[in-house]
């Protein structure tokens, strides 16, 4: 499949009435593990994860070069539609999301780290130019982090900072505007109402809305994460424990590599 079709195809999965469940990768095998799950139609990339199994905090601290290099990786050891979160940019949306296309990504989550808007929404469109310049229809996802800086605020106030930003970034080109948060369903309600069905993202944490009641209310996709890569070090850390007391490999355990 072509780049241009990749781009393409992640799009109708957003825009389809399903919702679309993304388990978010940091490398190739785990990438090709979650590839070979049954239903699986896309991939994402978490950027916490990919930073974290380089020896990075969070946060933009690992090097452009190397989250690039990272993403590419994987995008070459699937076929399937791979998006990447790329952080706020890296200091130039446009020029990350350039270099990004070039490896293969079709797709990118942009945080606005809560910046002055007109500053945002700037970054926001030269992530969406750099698509339009390499002939890609590249399908970004537009990310506020209002709920996450929430501090003392009402969260009244995050959620009509969340639909001012998303409606701003929406009319700058972005294909899909992400909230993440523990958001509950009167919120989702109203991200729904304002930008419309299909047009808001949600990431699955502990104590999330079930994701049938995602879907029900318009959601496009949900993602996990940092969180599935915690899933499988919960799993590691209690075989090393339990090995260290004499114990054994589970049962269960299946030859993926």
């Amino acid at each position: 499949m072509e780049l241009a079709d990749r781009a393409r195809e992640l799009l109708r999965l957003h825009l389809a009435p399903e919702l679309l469940v993304l388990v978010n990768v940091w490398d190739v095998i785990s990438a090709k593990v979650v590839a070979a799950a049954p239903g699986v139609k896309a991939l994402a990339t978490a950027s916490q994860s990919i930073a974290a199994s380089h020896g990075y905090p969070d946060g933009e601290q690992i090097p452009r070069d190397e989250m690039i290099d990272a993403v590419g990786r994987i995008a070459r050891a699937v076929s399937l539609p791979v998006t990447a979160d790329l952080e706020a940019g890296y200091g130039d949306a446009g020029e990350t999301v350039r270099r990004a296309i070039q490896v293969g990504i079709v797709g990118a989550n942009l945080e606005d780290q809560l910046k002055p808007l007109p500053e945002a929404v700037k970054a926001v469109a030269a992530a969406v130019q750099a698509g339009t310049s390499a002939g890609v229809p590249f399908v970004l996802n537009a990310r506020t982090d209002a709920f996450l800086r929430l501090g003392d605020k009402p969260r009244s106030v995050a959620l009509a900072d969340a639909i001012e930003r998303g409606r701003a970034y929406l009319e700058a080109g972005a294909s899909t505007f992400f909230v993440p948060g523990k958001l509950d369903e009167a919120e989702v309600t109203a991200l729904v109402a304002a930008l419309g069905r299909q047009k808001v993202n949600l990431i699955a944490v502990p104590g999330s809305l079930p994701l049938p009641k995602m879907q029900e209310l318009g959601v496009a996709r949900v993602s996990f994460g940092p969180w599935s890569q915690n899933v499988a070090l919960t799993a590691f850390a209690d075989f090393a424990a339990a090995a260290l007391a004499g114990g054994s490999l589970p049962s269960t355990t299946r030859r993926l590599n």
